[in-house]
């Protein structure tokens, strides 16, 4: 899986943080708020994205909505999970990631290891 590009991230960016699905023009006029970026090129890289599996639409009169087919969370999934495979010590490089982690987010994944633990039965 390749890393989005710049503008396809910043895209999937301003999709994820829709509460509902978007049309090119309201991610356009989110993106132009900070940089000048035309209509069509939005469109152009949205329709790409949706082509990749990324997004999926829906025809609403002229125009189409988009919506993310997966979430922000299963995209850096997948990119770490890549990462890891082309690691040679991948418990190494866990333990690496984990100690830059601020206390709140490790916290999260204690919680987060209790509850797997729990769930296949260990605890």
């Amino acid at each position: 899986m390749a890393k989005f590009g710049e503008l396809e991230a910043a895209i999937m960016r301003s999709v994820w943080a829709g509460s509902e699905p978007m049309r090119v023009r309201d991610v356009a006029e989110d993106l132009q708020r900070e940089r000048d970026i035309a209509f069509n090129t939005v469109q152009t890289v949205m329709d790409i994205l949706y082509r990749k599996g990324w997004l999926k639409r829906a025809k609403e009169g002229r125009a189409y909505r988009y919506w993310a087919a997966a979430s922000q969370e299963d995209y850096a999934t997948k990119l770490v999970e890549e990462a890891l495979e082309s690691a040679p010590d991948q418990a190494a490089v866990l333990s690496r990631l984990i100690t830059q982690l601020p206390e709140e987010e490790l916290s999260g994944l204690r919680a987060a290891l209790n509850d797997a633990k729990r769930r296949e039965g260990m605890t």
